[in-house]
């Protein structure tokens, strides 16, 4: 540090999501306002601004926190005293200096209210184009392709800049300012309409007029986006949407959907302030909304559903196509099934061709795949049940204690796969990528894995897994010497505690975690876990209880039809249920009952697991419509949820909350048999039996709290995102007076999984590599 006696000014750094997002124009335009003088520029660790004196820089410095521009984000800032050896007779923008410039990479941000003003206006010379954006809003990591963030790195490359944009870009004082992908319909990325074989139909203007046309013909059209292409058709034609399912192979999973505007949306589905809120950020995730009690969406849209995905338009080119079409669109993931969703254009033809009837398309190359995130509102709060677009590469900053942790790769689980990084006391999650079964997703894995590690300067020293034996994932970490296997829950909860910012070396508490299946701990029993009540910290779990392991009956055909799950409930819990006259166990009884149960007996094809996923297929098979099999995971338990949200406004609250031994199911299937016998609505029923799984599950929870003195329950795994579940558990944990750790910004199911492979990793290293 320069002596407080031999300087003439200061000298700012800040550190933080500050490149590439208009920060040191704010900073030019902040220092003309207030008649400073000095400079600004970036460098390797962010921003430095130098200030001549006179200056209260402490002043400075808050009135830049207040007035930050919309994609900056400040980690850190740091002032000292500096001296100009030249006094500065002006506040300029200097180039950049320390080499390679490697810090945060703005994330892609729907489009901001000048940009839309401008393709709104005939006036303007930008009207009607679809890739308007500035530096405030537009792609960013979806076509990055290396650091520093300048437009020779991106796909914005292939496109110089006109007169009238380099002006733009060239000044300090304008909105465009370095933004990276400034374009207008002179210079910049075109539109093209093709049909299904590839041929050109449409350019430019025309393009789009023909792709409102054809949507409001009922036509489905497969629309290349900023991180990937969307299949749009219809929403409220029934027999579009049942073609495009029918096209797809996607029979009953639901549809997102996409409106024009608040006023659209509100026609269809219930929204609140928060809602509302997540809706028109910048992000700009689908958000799940209650749906009206009557609207005219098609009924298969979200097929027995008791919410629908919906959004606004995220992009220039959604809004113009909205500007023409006033109803909702399906906007699903543009990808042939099983598939990852597709970017590339020749590949789009390929893949989607034969789904779609127009192919709407732009010479802008997607470097980078990103979905769209998903967000529900829960407990007044908003929870990220999938990461991608809007919210990657924003690291994660992680608690207290891990300041150093740097340079680790965890890998992940095999479905909603994600992989992390962590650098410099943050996370680096990737987007959402899919299931790792597919050979062309593990392929883009592979590619990603290796794109952040350049982007973000990361060179791994330690590297974490999940030890399933069976996951691509694992085969791809045991490559590397040095790795870590975390169990499966026990990475669950250390992501829901990074993400509630529990310092590293904290006591040890309680976790419910809940999934369909990951490995367990050596358990004599059973090794595949779904199901329990762990206590630990980020070194380690002991696991205190858990739902009774039952046989998966079939093995993986378990996972696809609940039937098989009810069968092995009602064998276990309810030993005269062949004698109870109801229609849905007289289909049981079609099966090959005698066979199965000798397969049980010898234990063939049948591995026993905790599953509170197969516990709910089970449920379902009892009360809904999902008895023979799903179409998709998770399909029966949401089925489930939605019935009993029918009947969640006529019931009181949970009762008593009874501590217990142990977790116990065998009283609530006999409880459920007895209720539909007497004649209550299956609704009820299925809000009977989240209620009293939630009391079996607390009464357990109390007894173990008590015994250990422990006040903090993780709340964490895929089946915490049933809404009803976990908002009765929230609710029974604080009449407990238990404080409730739930998920926020990091998904509770297996998308959120490396994040806490990697906490663990880093915790055990700390505590000299114990595994």
């Amino acid at each position: 540090m320069i002596p407080a006696s031999s300087h003439n000014g200061y000298v700012i750094r800040v550190r933080g999501q500050v490149q590439g997002v208009g920060f040191r124009p704010f900073i030019w335009q902040l220092a003309n306002e207030l008649a400073l003088l000095g400079e600004v520029l970036n460098d390797s660790e962010g921003v430095l601004i130098k200030l001549l004196e006179p200056v209260d820089a402490v002043a400075f410095v808050s009135l830049m926190v207040e007035r930050l521009p919309p994609l900056a984000r400040i980690d850190s800032s740091e002032i000292n005293p500096y001296l100009f050896t030249v006094v500065p007779t002006e506040f300029v923008i200097t180039q950049s200096q320390g080499g390679q410039v490697n810090t945060r990479i703005a994330p892609d941000t729907a489009t901001c209210t000048a940009c839309i003003a401008e393709i709104r206006n005939p006036a303007d010379r930008r009207v009607g184009y679809p890739f308007t954006n500035c530096t405030h809003c537009g792609p960013r990591f979806s076509i990055i392709k290396a650091v520093p963030y300048d437009r020779p790195y991106t796909s914005m490359g292939a496109f110089p800049l006109c007169p009238e944009c380099q002006q733009e870009y060239d000044h300090p004082a304008d909105r465009r300012f370095h933004a990276q992908p400034n374009a207008c319909a002179t210079c910049g990325p075109k539109l093209t309409l093709v049909n299904n074989h590839g041929e050109v139909v449409a350019s430019e203007q025309l393009a789009l007029a023909q792709t409102i046309a054809a949507l409001e013909a009922g036509q489905i059209v497969a629309i290349k986006g900023l991180g990937g292409y969307h299949l749009a058709v219809d929403a409220t034609n029934q027999a579009a949407v049942e073609r495009l399912r029918r096209n797809k192979h996607r029979p009953t999973k639901p549809f997102a959907l996409m409106a024009r505007d608040l006023t659209v949306i509100a026609n269809y589905a219930m929204v609140t302030a928060l809602e509302q809120q997540q809706l028109q950020s910048g992000a700009a995730p689908i958000v799940l909304l209650k749906r009206n009690n009557i609207d005219n969406l098609a009924a298969n849209v979200a097929p027995s559903m008791h919410r629908v995905g919906m959004m606004l338009p995220s992009n220039p080119l959604q809004h113009l196509i909205f500007s023409g079409f006033e109803r909702p669109l399906v906007m699903t993931s543009g990808n042939a099934s099983g598939k990852p969703p597709v970017i590339d254009d020749a590949q789009a033809v390929v893949e989607l061709g034969t789904i779609a009837d127009l192919l709407l398309q732009h010479n802008r190359a997607i470097v980078n795949r990103v979905d769209d995130s998903i967000v529900r509102v829960d407990d007044n709060q908003p929870i990220v049940l999938r990461r991608a677009r809007g919210f990657v590469p924003t690291p994660i900053g992680l608690p207290a204690g891990f300041e150093q942790a740097d340079n680790i790769l965890a890998y992940g689980a095999d479905l909603k796969n994600t992989f992390c990084y962590l650098k410099r006391g943050q996370a680096l999650l990737s987007p959402h990528l899919g299931d790792l079964s597919d050979l062309q997703l593990r392929d883009a894995y592979q590619h990603n894995l290796s794109l952040f590690a350049k982007l973000f300067d990361v060179k791994p020293t330690l590297y974490s897994c999940d030890p399933h034996p069976s996951y691509h994932s694992f085969a791809i970490a045991k490559q590397q010497s040095k790795i870590t296997a975390v169990g499966h829950h026990h990475a669950h909860m250390a992501a829901c505690m990074v993400d509630n910012q529990i310092a590293l070396g904290s006591k040890p508490m309680l976790a419910l975690v809940l999934d369909g299946l990951g490995w367990g701990g050596n358990d004599t029993e059973h090794q595949l876990w779904g199901g329990e009540l762990l206590y630990g910290d980020y070194t380690k779990v002991t696991r205190l209880d858990g739902i009774a392991p039952m046989a998966l009956l079939g093995g993986e055909l378990a996972a696809q039809q609940p039937w098989r799950n009810l069968l092995v409930q009602l064998e276990s819990n309810v030993s005269n249920w062949q004698s109870i006259d109801l229609p849905v166990l007289q289909r049981l009884q079609q099966k090959p009952l005698a066979l199965l149960r000798k397969g049980l007996q010898a234990g063939i094809n049948s591995p026993k697991a905790s599953s509170a996923g197969r516990l709910f297929d089970a449920a379902a098979a009892l009360l809904t419509d999902k008895f023979e099999s799903i179409t998709f995971e998770g399909e029966a338990a949401m089925s489930l949820e939605s019935l009993a949200w029918q009947a969640v406004d006529n019931q009181p609250h949970l009762p008593l909350i009874v501590e217990t031994d142990h977790i116990e199911l065998t009283p609530i299937w006999s409880m459920l048999l007895t209720e539909i016998c007497n004649g209550v609505p299956a609704s009820q029923v299925a809000l009977l039996f989240h209620q009293q799984l939630a009391l079996c599950l607390l009464g357990a929870v109390a007894t173990q709290a008590k015994r250990l003195h422990v006040s903090t329950v993780v709340l964490s795994g895929g089946v915490m995102q049933n809404q009803l579940l976990h908002s009765l558990l929230v609710d029974g944990l604080r009449r407990l007076e238990l404080e409730p750790l739930s998920h926020h910004q990091i998904p509770a199911n297996d998308g959120g999984l490396s994040l806490g492979q990697a906490a663990v990793a880093w915790a055990q290293h700390q505590q000299g590599g114990m595994a």
